[in-house]
């Protein structure tokens, strides 16, 4: 077995177990074996003549260990920069948290670098990521998303969630079915709350939006009273191909989130949980910064695209835009 010996250390294991052997006080054996007082004493104490870390026995941190653990998730989950997981921490989880002591966690855990964090496809590197091409705010994915049942529940619950593309603004509504009523009524909710005028919607090709599988070639007829909803509002419905997630995978990945702080957190009613994902989604929308959009926030590109093109818009940016009571 090769042992490692210090690249500093004076003395190899051999001469250790030599001092400690010797019999002699640690004035003498620093005087015979050429080593300092204080490494002669250290050799004869020494049950081992191996080197032993160097790594401090306690280690004083401002974050609690739990507090840690939900850094590293929102790291994990979000892939925020580092001053943004600052931002988020001190805001949210600990103000007296430091960027240097959030900085030494994530090297202790192997996070210190975003693309150690993000995960590639076989064969991927970071040179050859397509880029997403860009679309104006208006075109909107929904997707649909099981909710565990709460302890006061007689049955399971839907949630709904609308996110634009450009903006990564998000937009969810809570339902006890994903019937085609359900899925109209949120429709017209999402349309009330955007400020975005929207313009297209991509979905699945669940029975709630789309005839797709129940006609004869498997093709939409355009009469689902969803479609015909869509074209009530000038809005074009677009479907995800057939055995296709990652078409959608924008909204799925949102849903991802969800689905950790559910599984993260424990609830004792419904009015718990919709209280947890009001909140939730107020911090998505208003203090995470997306790095798909330049490390803003959604309510912080919506404000800058109304700016901008303000054509696009029907009603002001406001503060609470995206949460549904």
């Amino acid at each position: 077995m090769t042992m490692r010996i210090h690249p500093q250390a004076r003395t190899t294991p051999k001469i250790r177990q030599e001092i400690k052997d010797s019999g002699l006080s640690d004035r003498q054996a620093a005087k015979v074996f050429n080593v300092t007082r204080s490494t002669a004493a250290k050799w004869l104490k020494r049950d081992d003549v191996q080197d032993r870390s160097h790594r401090a026995h306690t280690l004083h941190t401002t974050l609690s260990e739990a507090q840690e653990a939900i850094v590293l998730s929102l790291r994990q989950t979000l892939y925020l920069p580092l001053d943004d997981l600052v931002y988020i921490t001190k805001q949210y989880i600990n103000a007296d948290a430091s960027r240097s002591g959030i900085a030494r966690l994530l090297k202790r855990e192997g996070m210190a670098r975003l693309e150690d964090v993000i995960p590639k496809a076989e064969g991927e590197t970071i040179s050859s990521k397509k880029t997403f091409k860009d679309y104006e705010p208006g075109f909107v994915h929904i997707d649909i998303k099981y909710l565990p049942q709460m302890p006061d529940e007689t049955s399971r619950r839907y949630l709904f969630v609308a996110i634009d593309r450009a903006t990564r603004w998000v937009f969810l509504h809570i339902y006890h079915d994903m019937s085609d009523t359900s899925s109209i009524d949120f429709l017209r909710r999402l349309k009330e709350a955007s400020p975005i005028k929207i313009a297209k919607i991509l979905t699945d090709n669940g029975s709630q939006f789309t005839d797709r599988f129940t006609t004869k070639d498997k093709k939409p007829s355009g009469r689902h009273v969803f479609d015909k909803v869509c074209a009530g509002m000038d809005i074009e419905h677009r479907l995800a191909p057939p055995r296709h997630p990652q078409t959608n995978g924008m909204v799925e990945r949102f849903n991802g989130r969800i689905n950790e702080l559910l599984q993260q957190t424990r609830f004792d009613s419904q009015a718990e949980l919709e209280t947890t994902l009001r909140n939730y989604l107020q911090l998505y929308n208003h203090h995470i910064p997306q790095r798909a959009i330049g490390s803003k926030t959604p309510i912080q590109a919506l404000k800058l695209w109304q700016q901008q093109k303000p054509d696009l818009f029907v009603k002001r940016v406001y503060e609470q835009t995206g949460v549904d009571n």
